[in-house]
């Protein structure tokens, strides 16, 4: 990630932070918490490890660091949850809308979210770069209506093309790129940890890194849970 793209997201982020405080008693908080659970994850803390994931739908490294957590998560099944959080950075192309698409489809029918993300990966083109340099903004969101449709389903297309029209996909995917700002986060992928961000913010991790991450943690919560036991049986 260059410099320039850096300093320009950290002044949105400084900007959204002053406007935030700027506002005091008014700010009122959304009411669910930002970002998709990923199948049966859990938020429960005390049960589970927690990673979070800040992602771009139309950014190459997302789409590259998103195999290997996907293999982690599977590995460790329920004793690890991830919570994808949305930031369209304001550098790529189309970011925003491909976010708002997620949204939407999260709202009608949240199995379909991460299959929609992981189409968003894997037709980048269609979304991002000079692909899309010529057209017009609506011909750009009825594609990915479009698209959007063949993944969840072709009955869903009137509802995801009426989400576009409705204020409230504007409103969640505005509080995804605040909630980032918020948390310090500055471009993706970047991943937390029960909290802690992950060392080498803002670059791809391997399947690898990810089970030497995870792996004391999961014999940490292991050993606790055996020391709760033995504490109930005395």
């Amino acid at each position: 990630m260059k410099m320039s793209r850096v300093a320009t997201l950290q002044f949105a982020a400084f900007h959204v932070l002053v406007v935030l405080l700027s506002v005091g008693a008014d700010y009122i908080p959304p009411s669910r918490v930002d970002g998709f659970v990923y199948e049966n994850g859990s938020l429960d803390l005390l049960d589970t490890i927690l990673i979070e994931a800040f992602y771009d739908p139309v950014c190459p490294d997302s789409r590259d660091s998103w195999p290997p957590l996907k293999q982690a998560l599977h590995h460790y099944g329920s004793r690890v949850s991830l919570l994808l959080h949305l930031l369209p950075l304001p550098y790529h192309d189309n970011a925003f809308v491909t976010s708002r698409a997620l949204h939407i489809v999260n709202s009608l029918n949240s199995s379909a979210t991460f299959p929609l993300l992981e189409w968003f990966f894997s037709h980048q083109e269609k979304f991002y770069g000079a692909q899309t340099r010529n057209l017009s903004r609506a011909s750009i969101i009825e594609e990915i209506v479009k698209s959007a449709a063949k993944v969840v389903g072709r009955s869903y297309y009137n509802a995801i093309k009426k989400g576009f029209n409705d204020t409230k996909s504007d409103y969640q995917t505005r509080v995804s790129f605040k909630y980032a700002a918020l948390r310090g986060v500055y471009g993706t992928p970047f991943f937390y940890v029960n909290g802690f961000l992950l060392p080498d913010a803002g670059g791809s991790v391997d399947y690898k890194a990810w089970r030497k991450f995870i792996d004391p943690l999961v014999g940490d919560k292991k050993s606790a849970h055996h020391e709760e036991s033995l504490h109930f049986l005395s």
